[in-house]
Parts: C-alpha cells; sequence; structure tokens
C-alpha cells in the first residue's frame, strides 16, 4: 500500500470498527518509513474496490500489526489469514523476528485467526475498547514469533 491508497483503506476500516480512522490517518502512516501494509485486491474489479487490508509499522526486530480489515461481505474466506501471512513474511524479510497485535477480546473470530497462525496472548490491556452504550472491553496484546 502507499498513501495513495488511504482511502481505500480508510472504506474498509470503517467497515471494520466502530470509529474508523480517516484518509488523513491512513495516509500519515504510510507516509512512515517503518510503515508497510498490503490490500486484497481482485485483479478483475478495480483498486478503490479491495476487499480487506493490513497495516503494520516494524520498528527494531518487532513488527505490529497496527490494523487489519476485511469486507463484511467476504469476511471467513481466508482473505484475513492471507492478509496475515503477507504482513508476516514481509515483516520477517525487514528483519522483525517477532510481530504483535491488539485484539478486542470479545472478537473471537479474530482471536481464532491468531491463534491459528500461532500468536499467544501475552498481556492485556483493561477498558481499551470502548462500545456504544456498552462497557469497554479489553484488548488482548498477542504475540508470535517469526524467525
Amino acid at each position: 500500500m502507499t498513501t495513495a491508497d488511504a482511502a481505500i483503506a480508510a472504506r474498509l476500516h470503517k467497515l471494520a470498527f466502530a470509529r474508523g480512522w480517516t484518509d488523513g490517518e491512513f495516509a500519515s502512516l504510510l507516509g512512515q518509513p517503518a510503515v508497510f501494509g498490503f490490500l486484497a485486491v481482485d485483479p478483475a474489479r478495480a483498486r478503490d474496490l479491495a476487499a480487506g487490508f493490513v497495516l503494520v509499522r516494524e520498528a527494531a526486530s518487532e513488527a505490529e500489526i497496527l490494523s487489519i480489515g476485511v469486507d463484511p461481505g467476504v469476511r471467513r474466506s481466508g482473505l484475513g489469514w492471507r492478509l496475515m501471512q503477507a504482513a508476516m513474511r514481509e515483516a520477517s524479510h525487514r528483519g522483525a523476528e517477532e510481530m504483535f497485535l491488539e485484539v478486542d477480546e470479545t472478537n473471537g473470530n479474530a482471536i481464532a485467526l491468531y491463534r491459528k497462525l500461532s500468536f499467544a496472548k501475552v498481556g492485556e490491556r483493561r477498558a481499551y475498547y470502548e462500545h456504544a452504550g456498552e462497557p469497554p472491553t479489553a484488548a488482548w496484546v498477542m504475540r508470535r514469533e517469526l524467525k
């Protein structure tokens, strides 16, 4: 992904999260040298109709999944798995030895995906995610080795 893809990523993020990031937030992140990402694009469709994205930041020997989002219409099709595999390969290629992410403790499908990818819970941030009209939920911090 490049800064030119910020609007596409923002559209997908808004489909996946209660508070979607803006085009400007994505452009700012994608403009940083340590940030990279991938869009899932069907070659038969226009790029702006991408079905998913993953955004990663690297720091020394670590990589962090900043965000991943898949269009609800294609969830549970393996797209999240493929995006994560691409992110892990690229992070490893860039020298990362481990990868971290945060996930809402109530997002069972995402947690199941991350566990299948060998991520394990290593911490928790209490009351991290806010939900309209509901109590906040914790973010699980998950980690896996890449090498």
